[in-house]
């Protein structure tokens, strides 16, 4: 079978118009509203953790004003431009790594151009990519651009560290925030791509992947084509634990609990059990973590976080093992797990950074 046209997942399912972009309604609802009112500003700057949808935005923006019907928040998708933008080839649309192009010398020779009118658009959009690591050379040579374009020129800005961006430059954009998204969002999503797909899975294999992605869409869907290759007839949360070496939700919940009661028996039981298994031991702190905050959480206001699907089957024997834990104890865990997760480079290996950590829990008075 051919499969040279295969396209990944991440690639098919980027969202082609505002209306398919996933858990971002207030950035998207500012932006529509910005094009319909030709309210357009000369410099957006949009900012976020990794996969939130940064460039995808970026994009449609440029498929906005430069679609060849017209300036509309709903760009044709039909015509040559908003089929070049789509293909990455439209030749208005310049799209700057910062990244790799960090000193003033790069910038200048990109931007020397900036004067010419757009070829085949009505605006030459310059899409500055991680933009918190250009130099501050840079960033001076573009200020004086960036607040007085050419009429034909627009910039827009993404980072994922918006604080290492000069507050001249940001009080010069529109300045948006993507929203990591929550777990049942991205469950909801993984969830439609299946459905369409047509592949079979269990719930708790979504939920997993959901967790695992910690709000990013481009990791969740990352994750759901891996699974996908080991186990394509359906994907089970089994599976899914085996592909990144990770724990249930079932041995996470007890080991924490027995951590909490002193039970040396379960601990030693349990790593013993993982002593020829190949696991992401930093993982195993990270979710015990996780559930340490649910714990502090739920003690200090007696709710869980909204819109989390984290361990959902485990919600009432959580709330058991806090109403038995005294804060000052779960604060006290929280920090030497988080200390010894810093520090478990230092260990001969992950496996005995773990266990020595856990044994400083077990015989703290």
């Amino acid at each position: 079978m051919n499969n040279t046209n295969y396209n990944i997942i991440t690639k098919k399912w980027r969202p082609k118009s505002f209306k398919e972009v996933i858990g971002q309604e207030y950035i998207v609802k500012t932006i529509c509203n910005s094009i319909s009112l030709n309210r357009i500003h000369q410099a957006w700057l949009l900012s976020g953790i990794r996969g939130v949808g940064k460039t995808t935005i970026s994009r449609l923006i440029a498929k906005s004003l430069n679609c060849e019907k017209c300036i509309s928040k709903e760009p044709c998708l039909l015509c040559a431009n908003c089929k070049d933008i789509e293909k990455g080839c439209f030749l208005d649309l310049i799209e700057i790594d910062a990244a790799s192009k960090t000193k003033i010398e790069d910038i200048k020779e990109i931007l020397e151009n900036i004067q010419y009118y757009p070829i085949k658009g009505r605006f030459k959009i310059y899409l500055i990519d991680e933009a918190h690591m250009l130099s501050n050379y840079s960033f001076n040579y573009l200020l004086k651009l960036i607040e007085e374009p050419p009429q034909h020129v627009k910039f827009i800005l993404s980072t994922t560290n918006k604080f290492k961006i000069p507050n001249t430059i940001i009080s010069r954009c529109l300045s948006l925030n993507l929203q990591p998204l929550s777990q049942i969002e991205l469950y909801t999503h993984l969830k439609n791509v299946l459905t369409v797909e047509n592949i079979f899975f269990e719930q708790s294999a979504l939920h997993l992947i959901a967790s695992k992605s910690e709000g990013s869409v481009r990791d969740a869907l990352n994750i759901l084509e891996q699974a996908i290759s080991v186990s394509y007839e359906k994907i089970t949360y089994k599976k899914t634990i085996q592909i990144f070496g990770m724990i249930d939700e079932n041995e996470i919940f007890h080991l924490t609990e027995a951590l909490f009661k002193k039970n040396v028996k379960f601990i030693f039981e349990f790593l013993y059990s993982k002593k020829f298994t190949e696991i992401d031991w930093d993982n195993l702190l990270l979710e015990i973590m996780r559930l340490m905050h649910y714990m502090a959480v739920l003690k200090t206001f007696c709710i869980f976080p909204e819109k989390n699907a984290y361990m959902i089957s485990y919600k009432q024997l959580i709330k058991k093992l806090t109403d038995q834990t005294c804060m000052q104890i779960i604060h006290s865990y929280y920090n030497i797990l988080m200390i010894g997760r810093k520090n478990l480079s230092l260990s001969p290996n992950n496996k005995i950074g773990v266990e020595i950590l856990l044994l400083k829990i077990l015989y703290l008075t």
